[in-house]
């Protein structure tokens, strides 16, 4: 892929969004973000372009801003902790299929890149609801009329030092990080190697459509 990757970035208030915002910020292959959020993020650059916009699950007022994009970075999600069935499916699944579809109408030449992770069922007959309803998101994602579709299957990820959404408590388990990443190397990658492996997901492809930690931390080599 020769030409300049416009991307859309959606999560980019929390700790995985504003890592992959990072990487765009400073990789010559982007040469324009969009980002949606629901409140103001705080971030200014010349690459960056802001709407805020409260409803996730009706875009039909800033449809037309968001034509001329040819990827999504979809960074935004919630815990399952404390969260039944039903409340977790509407923010995970119908909140993402709802952008996701809308995407694929205005710019069928999109690439859309999505934050699931490690455990995901995709057999959405298991045990674990959260992995059920993450395999489902990956299914249809799959299912829509994109250029491409990757799913991204992250384990523990080490923060970018610097950024103000870092989680509070990884302030007491990063020293670890070594330790991890030599022990538990397939589930063990870190921020940046994320966003690096989502870029470069858009301008060189990649054999799967659903990206492991190992594959993650091959991409972004």
């Amino acid at each position: 892929m020769t030409q300049p990757i416009k991307v859309i970035i959606t999560g980019a208030t929390g700790m995985v969004g504003e890592g992959v915002l990072h990487e765009c910020l400073h990789h010559p292959s982007v040469s324009a973000i969009l980002l949606i959020n629901r409140k103001p993020s705080g971030f200014t650059h010349h690459k960056i372009k802001e709407i805020v916009h409260s409803n996730f699950y009706d875009f039909s007022a800033i449809e037309q801003e968001l034509v001329g994009y040819n990827a999504c970075f979809f960074c935004l999600g919630t815990s399952s902790i404390g969260k039944n069935e039903e409340e977790f499916t509407k923010i995970t699944y119908t909140l993402t299929m709802h952008v996701a579809q809308t995407l694929a109408r205005l710019n069928p030449d999109m690439t859309f890149c999505y934050i699931s992770g490690g455990g995901t069922d995709s057999t959405e007959k298991g045990k674990l609801m959260w992995a059920r309803v993450k395999g489902k998101t990956e299914n249809d994602l799959m299912k829509l009329p994109f250029k491409r579709v990757y799913n991204f299957r992250p384990g523990y990820l080490h923060p970018t030092e610097g950024l103000k959404n870092t989680l509070p408590y990884y302030k007491y388990i990063t020293w670890l990080y070594p330790v991890l990443r030599f022990i538990f190397r397939n589930n063990v990658s870190t921020l940046r190697e994320l966003g690096l492996a989502m870029i470069h997901s858009i301008s060189r492809g990649y054999a799967k459509q659903i990206l492991e930690v190992k594959d993650i931390v091959a991409l972004a080599k």
